[in-house]
């Protein structure tokens, strides 16, 4: 079944256009378990699709902001170009004798621009499945996904050289390789249009695909339909309040549940502005924007942002970098980014992807003259889950509090095999608090790992009670009552007992500067280097990064080692290998891996990795007795 959208003429776009600052979604009505979450009533019950909401927002209003050229594109923009790159892509499909794109898998490049939210909701529009793709991942990572998506069409958005190079990984054929920039009208044509059908959400085929870090194999594609898409939609505009008067900065790469969704696509249904910055940029140039609309204007006559910034997210690592840059900063930028950054002009400061350090979090308090970053939880299978409240009172140290509107959460007892119920949290014969596995149910979970039947059964468990399975995290916590927080000051959803992360089940996933590395797929990479028997790769402590990537190995010593660049080469003068270390397999693995896999510290050992009966390695232990850290 489709959905009839009316869509404005250029006439009523220019001038009688309806203007709105409310964004309506459709009701979500959940039977919940655990913990009871509902949204609230001022969302719109009648909403079937994603699509609608954008004729709801004012069409002068700024969508979306470049922040190094200044252009700026409006609602008005946003959708024509929506509706023309939805045409484009069927007309190419039809020219190749593809009847529809219903289901189908299409890839973008994910770059930080306009053209990469006109991909995403186009894509939506033809009822495919989105699937984003960084134009700077090495060559076997960016192709592993096209070709394991089974990509039907490649949309381009860039014309830097490496988003270029991905035409070439391709393997659906030139013809089905589309560059957003013959798509897009030029600014002020208008296509005039009365009717559009657009997928409803309940029988929908598209969706959006994000790849995982691969834990025990490849990285998975998740499939997340359209209807959990509007879910998570729902859910955090109703905990954040998205508003059309938010105005974000995009820091984040567009491949990632965090920036694709949290600060794009729920910032664009909820009328916000978002302005992208390139990903990652310098601690000084963020500060600069942060305190651009706060500086004497008739000293900077040329500053063309002037626009606040209210909305902040990103990565604990971004947090702490902008701490240590600020003491070098001018005088008269250091007062403005103090000013730009309180709690009276950034409405809200989130951290996220990572356990954000105390001192970090402390500091930027302190800064921003009692602006308290809120920490929450979730992961590429759910979107968000669970969430600190937007009152102070209720971000807690250490908390990413409590599950999100029409989000089920319950804590599983791995030792006993049983729910810790509430009231239940400490155990009765140790006075211990319970640790439990975090299990979630609810509207906006993953349909399915793509092409992995095997791997979405095991991650599911059944319940007795009828009312869906459960999905297992890995992650485990506790919970508890905190005094003056969960009072519901924050919204009725944000009441009683508060979650802690205590971390995975699994030591194999390193999280490092927001980015999340299988241990198990750098391994991968190491053994099949030349002259490497074996490989253990861990995760150690880091100030900068949260953690950093190092690994153990152990040559070969029936070969001789032949690495890319210098490393393990044997001299002409000696047969003895010159000395292993992290540059030399950064440099060997630097065309097979991401840059934030690489390994940053490297151990040779002699002999054997240490292994159990069942051949596998004690990686606390290994980490204790090798680098010296406590597992």
């Amino acid at each position: 079944m489709l959905v009839r959208v009316s869509l404005r003429t250029c006439a009523q776009v220019q001038g009688d256009a309806p203007r709105s600052s409310s964004f309506l979604l459709k009701q979500l009505v959940t039977n919940n378990h655990i913990q009871h979450r509902r949204l609230s009533s001022s969302v719109n019950a009648n909403q079937s699709n994603l699509f609608q909401a954008l004729e709801t927002h004012d069409p002068l209003s700024v969508a979306v902001k470049h922040f190094r050229t200044g252009r700026k594109f409006t609602y008005a923009d946003l959708t024509r170009d929506i509706i023309e790159s939805r045409k484009r892509l069927l007309q190419k499909c039809s020219a190749k004798g593809i009847s529809s794109l219903k289901g189908e898998r299409v890839a973008f490049a994910a770059t930080n621009n306009y053209y990469s939210a006109v991909n995403l909701f186009s894509i939506l529009a033809s009822d495919a499945i989105a699937v984003p793709v960084l134009p700077t991942l090495p060559y076997l990572e960016a192709k592993y996904i096209l070709d394991n998506a089974d990509a039907k069409m490649l949309v381009l958005a860039d014309t830097a050289d490496k988003a270029r190079k991905m035409a070439d990984w391709f393997v659906g054929g030139d013809d089905l390789i589309v560059d957003v920039r013959e798509r897009v009208p030029r600014r002020g044509h208008c296509e005039v249009s009365s009717q559009v059908d657009f997928p409803n959400v309940h029988d929908a085929k598209g969706g959006l695909m994000l790849y995982t870090s691969g834990t025990t194999n490849r990285p998975k594609g998740v499939f997340l339909p359209l209807a959990a898409l509007q879910a998570q939609a729902q859910s955090l505009i109703e905990a954040w309040k998205y508003t059309p008067k938010d105005h974000l900065l995009h820091l984040l790469p567009l491949h990632h549940i965090h920036g694709l969704v949290n600060a794009l696509l729920v910032p664009i249904l909820a009328g916000s502005t978002v302005e992208f910055m390139r990903s990652p940029s310098a601690p000084t140039l963020i500060w600069h924007r942060l305190a651009a609309p706060f500086l004497d204007q008739q000293q900077h006559e040329n500053l063309k942002d002037r626009e606040k910034i209210t909305f902040l997210t990103g990565v604990p690592t971004l947090y702490t970098q902008l701490m240590a840059n600020f003491p070098s900063l001018p005088d008269e930028i250091q007062a403005a980014a103090k000013q730009a950054i309180s709690p009276e002009n950034l409405r809200l400061n989130i951290s996220g992807s990572a356990a954000l350090p105390t001192p970090t979090k402390s500091a930027w308090t302190g800064l921003s003259n009692g602006n308290v970053l809120l920490e929450r939880y979730g992961m590429t299978e759910v979107g968000m889950a669970i969430s600190c409240g937007l009152d102070p009172n209720d971000r807690v140290d250490g908390s990413v509090g409590w599950p999100l509107p029409s989000v089920e959460v319950r804590l599983w007892d791995t030792d006993k095999e049983e729910v810790i119920q509430p009231g239940e949290e400490i155990d009765k014969e140790t006075g211990r608090e319970r640790v439990g596995e975090i299990q979630l149910r609810g509207p906006t979970i993953f349909r399915e790992y793509w092409n992995n039947p095997k791997a979405t059964a095991e991650s599911f468990v059944s319940d007795a009670d009828g009312k869906g399975k459960w999905f297992r995290t890995g992650d485990v916590a506790v919970r508890r009552i905190v005094d003056a927080s969960g009072k519901g000051s924050s919204g009725e959803w944000a009441k009683g007992p508060m979650y802690f992360i205590q971390g995975r089940l699994s030591v194999d996933i390193i999280k490092t500067g927001g980015e999340k590395v299988s241990a198990l797929e750098v391994e991968r990479e190491l053994l099949s280097l030349p002259g490497i028997a074996e490989a253990a790769v861990v995760g150690l402590p880091s100030e900068t990064w949260g953690q950093k990537v190092a690994a153990v190995i152990v040559l070969d010593t029936t070969t001789t080692p032949q690495l890319i660049g210098d490393g393990g080469e044997t001299s002409s003068s000696s047969s003895k290998p010159k000395p292993w270390g992290a540059l030399h397999l950064r440099r060997a693995l630097s065309d097979r891996l991401a840059a934030y896999k690489l390994p940053q510290e490297v151990k040779v050992l002699t002999g054997c990795i240490p292994r159990n009966a069942m051949g596998k390695v004690n990686k606390k232990l290994l980490v204790k007795e090798v680098f010296g850290v406590q597992g």
